[in-house]
């Protein structure tokens, strides 16, 4: 055994902003010189190889991975052990590249988008010298048995060596590590799989070495650490044993093989080895035994329930559980000398428990969901005798924050989980629901003399509906701070703005976990000068930034612009639609979606980031994002089988014809009356190698070139009956399942439209009848055509959407409604355009000028002012 492990390369991966929060705040800090100390120490503590990761949305990615190796490479102490590069930019990878002394490693490359890519990028490290990382992931996902690890890794051994000529010694394989014990019977031999893997890859391809993350394996048993070590090392112990080189694993955490308790080790490797189907419960069944120092723990399920009340309440807010809550608050109504005390007291201690531990990364934001329906439950049950006593309705809190989607927009669910954790952390929290018009918020927010304000909005419209508020704020003399989130906001936008308009505090929050802090330092009368003067001198620095972004940026004008089109290629138009005219799905039947759902966003939703389906086996949020997946699919089958959600879908097509940057719809096949027009924006940015400045209407064939084209409109919703369900729940203090309905119809939303999609372009238009794409290949958009959809990159302007409305009628064959802000109602609805060229892609029109901005207005009837406000974030 020990001369086994002695050839066993530890890879240390603490420098890793994706997997060191310290690291990561250093690094963002710009405190690089510390962050050289998180590289040193994994040195000394054994690692072998350093892996790092700059992969973070605030940072300049490229810039800081350059930094940050420029500096380690003048530390001997660091620099004596190879350099493993991780990124999923490639450019980040080349830039890293250049700045390595010696033989560098690459993590990572893949199949999984084909060939072409898979063998340019290889040719590229192969004139490196690097060594590389090769996953275990392929055009159809991640290999997850041992023949699909195998046949996976034998392909891409025979295109590295054979066609990249890439040497085998330098190819290191990632077979994939997923976690057992996880209660999912397919789960279970994911060990065995990855070792017979490794004993075959070994075997068949020669000289290439095997890593993977051993920290997956175990994470089922996540809070129990001596098991975690346990099955980290009987693993080890035959993986190494099949020809396993290397891996991510933390060597001054790993138990000696022979010293491992001979009950555990028996156990575990039942486990390990899927040597009998009861393992998992086995294993379970003394789990608890090893826990801590080693003193036997009585399960869990039996102990908490003979605790004082006071930690009973806590156990449950913590852990989420309903089922003895108001026998809990009861006995603790009994003990306490006013009902309202429960809420001050044991119940507001419990809550402060989960706001310590979601701010500390040790409770994921579902779990903090299921705290507050716990905390509402109570409080509904201590209601009466609270009214009984007149002592008012609640207890005191730290401060009272306004919430509200502005005018026009009716997407809630991002603000709606806000206030939900700040509820969690004692804030009274008024929330005024969507289409909130600037008078009646502000009205409400003087009235209850609120402490903080915060707008949220999807829609581009939106932003300027914020600024607006932010003057209004200004000429009525208020001076509490303003909060901004949602999907279109950015510290960028707010900084430049919406900040200058108001002078008392405009801070803008990326998600729900920052709103705590954020509000907490604005209510303090100590903290908020310092607080503010920081996220001042942040909005200084972004202006400055945006001022000078892009230097090498040049925006052509518009005839220039319009003179590099993208060229059509007339001889691939699509044939006429086997379907014309205008079709109506008046009830779509929800069962068929779940096929296409793309689960990926979901947990998004719930702050749980990692690509579906391997996020089932993150170690670090991969427990909590399998039950928020039970949870789903549960309402789901709810949703369905109770009928109360339901969706609707409408979709034409039309004769037309592209003239210049409009597309022209004709009402019948003669194209001798115009039905209608679409007005599009063309790119006006110099784009990399001249490639063309693309507009919408390029991809359709032009005005009199004799060719006969076509377009689609399509608007569907299933949010019908969504909101009055969630309303039900919200109504029974469930604010956990009242945010499940709106996110799971969203994506049931997309995924009607990536199933009509399918069903134009088979069947409707009929121009791909062969087509045959499982769902990961359709949500990554391998199919022919495009539907792009008004508000997004390639046309952002949002009242194209009121023509799409009228084409179809959309609103009284369907119910769908547009708001004054071209907002779609129900929130769980999308809509767009169908092309069927086969050289049509997604792009993004981003900034224009003053002569295009002109032309479009006078097309569309606009004031120079309107169009200003409409196309504020494409204007240059």
């Amino acid at each position: 055994m020990q001369q086994v492990q002695a050839r066993f390369i530890n890879v240390g991966e603490r420098t890793n902003v994706t997997g060191s929060a310290r690291f990561k705040k250093l690094i963002l800090e710009g405190q690089y010189e510390k962050a050289l100390d998180v590289a040193r120490q994994q040195v000394e503590n054994g690692a072998q190889i350093i892996d790092i990761n700059m992969d973070e949305a605030m940072l300049d990615s490229k810039a800081a991975m350059v930094r940050y190796l420029n500096l380690l490479a003048s530390e001997p102490d660091i620099s004596r052990v190879p350099i493993m590069v991780d990124s999923s930019k490639w450019e980040v990878i080349e830039a890293a590249l250049k700045c390595i002394q010696g033989k560098p490693v690459v993590n990572s490359i893949s199949l999984k988008e084909g060939e072409a890519i898979f063998l340019h990028q290889a040719k590229l490290l192969r004139r490196y010298g690097a060594a590389v990382v090769v996953m275990a992931f392929d055009e159809t996902g991640q290999a997850d048995t041992k023949a699909r690890k195998v046949e996976i890794c034998q392909r891409a051994y025979k295109l590295l060596v054979e066609q990249a000529k890439f040497p085998p010694q330098d190819i290191i394989f990632d077979p994939n590590i997923f976690a057992v014990a996880t209660g999912i019977e397919e789960h279970n031999n994911y060990a065995v799989d990855f070792i017979e893997a490794t004993r075959e890859i070994k075997a068949t391809c020669p000289y290439a070495k095997i890593s993977g993350g051993v920290s997956n394996v175990s994470f089922s048993f996540r809070g129990n650490d001596p098991v975690r070590e346990a099955i980290h090392s009987v693993f080890l112990y035959h993986a190494i044993a099949a020809g396993m080189d290397m891996g991510i694993v933390n060597a001054g955490q790993l138990a000696v093989y022979d010293d491992i308790p001979e009950l555990l080790r028996e156990r575990v490797e039942d486990v390990i080895l899927n040597r009998r189907p009861d393992a998992t419960e086995r294993l379970l069944e003394i789990a608890a035994e090893f826990k801590g120092d080693g003193a036997v723990v009585v399960k869990e399920d039996e102990a908490w329930r003979s605790w004082p009340v006071s930690k009973r309440l806590e156990h449950a807010l913590v852990k989420g559980i309903t089922d003895f809550i108001d026998e809990d608050t009861e006995e603790a109504r009994q003990q306490a000398e006013r009902p309202l005390h429960v809420i001050e007291g044991p119940l507001m201690d419990g809550m402060n428990v989960v706001g310590d531990l979601f701010g500390e990364g040790k409770m994921f934001l579902p779990q903090v969901v299921k705290s507050a329906r716990v905390m509402k439950k109570a409080v509904a049950y201590l209601q009466p005798y609270i009214e009984a006593e007149k002592a008012g309705t609640g207890a005191s809190s730290q401060g009272k924050v306004l919430l509200a989607t502005v005018k026009g927009d009716v997407h809630d669910i991002g603000k709606n989980i806000v206030g939900v954790v700040l509820q969690c952390n004692n804030f009274e929290v008024i929330d005024l629901g969507v289409m909130v018009p600037c008078a009646q918020l502000l009205q409400v927010a003087k009235e209850q003399n609120v402490d903080v304000i915060g707008l949220s909005g999807l829609i581009t419209p939106s932003l300027d509906e914020m600024v607006h508020v932010a003057k209004e704020m200004t000429r009525l003399g208020f001076d509490v701070p303003l909060l901004i989130g949602g999907a279109t906001t950015s510290k960028a936008h707010t900084a430049i703005k919406i900040a200058q308009h108001y002078q008392h505090g405009v801070v803008y929050v990326p998600n729900a976990s920052r709103s705590v802090s954020v509000v907490q330092a604005l209510i303090s009368k100590a903290q908020k000068p310092d607080f503010l003067a920081r996220v001042n001198d942040e909005y200084d620095r972004a202006r400055a930034q945006h001022a000078r972004s892009r230097p090498g940026e040049r925006l052509l004008t518009f005839s220039e612009a319009q003179q590099n089109k993208f060229p059509l290629d007339l001889t691939k138009v699509a044939p006429a639609p086997k379907q014309p005219g205008v079709h109506l799905w008046a009830e779509v039947d929800l069962q068929t979606l779940r096929d296409y759902i793309d689960w990926t966003p979901f947990f998004l939703t719930w702050q749980l980031s990692g690509k579906f389906p391997a996020i089932l086996n993150h170690p670090d949020v991969g427990l909590e994002a399998r039950r928020v997946y039970q949870d789903a699919n549960a309402m789901l089958d709810l949703m369905i089988q109770s009928g109360k959600v339901k969706g609707k879908a409408i979709f034409g097509f039309f004769p037309a014809a592209s003239d210049g940057e409009d597309i022209v719809l004709y009402r019948d096949e003669s194209r001798s009356e115009e039905q209608c027009r679409l007005y599009n924006l063309r790119q006006q940015l110099q784009l990399r190698n001249d490639a063309p400045n693309c507009a919408l209407a390029d991809f359709i064939a032009p005005v009199g070139s004799g060719v006969a084209d076509y377009i689609g409109a399509f608007a569907v919703s299933t949010g019908f009956g969504a909101d009055e369900l969630a309303a039900e729940f919200a109504a029974a203090h469930d604010d956990y399942n009242s945010i499940m309905v709106k996110a799971l119809a969203d994506r049931l939303a997309e995924a009607l439209a990536e199933y009509l999609h399918m069903k134009v372009r088979r069947d409707y238009w009929g121009y791909a009848p062969d087509e045959q794409l499982d769902n990961e290949q359709l949500i990554r958009e391998l199919y022919q055509g495009i539907r792009p959809a008004p508000g997004y990159p390639a046309c952002p302007e949002h009242t194209e959407k009121g023509t799409l409305w009228q084409l179809l009628d959309v609103e009284a064959r369907t119910g769908i409604k547009l708001t004054e802000s071209y907002a779609m109602w129900p929130g769980a609805a999308v809509s767009g355009w169908y092309f069927a060229h086969p050289d049509s892609k997604y792009f993004a029109v981003s900034k224009i000028g003053q002569d295009q901005l002109a032309e479009y207005a006078g097309k569309k009837g606009w004031s120079q002012q309107e169009a200003e406000s409409w196309l504020a974030p494409n204007l240059s």
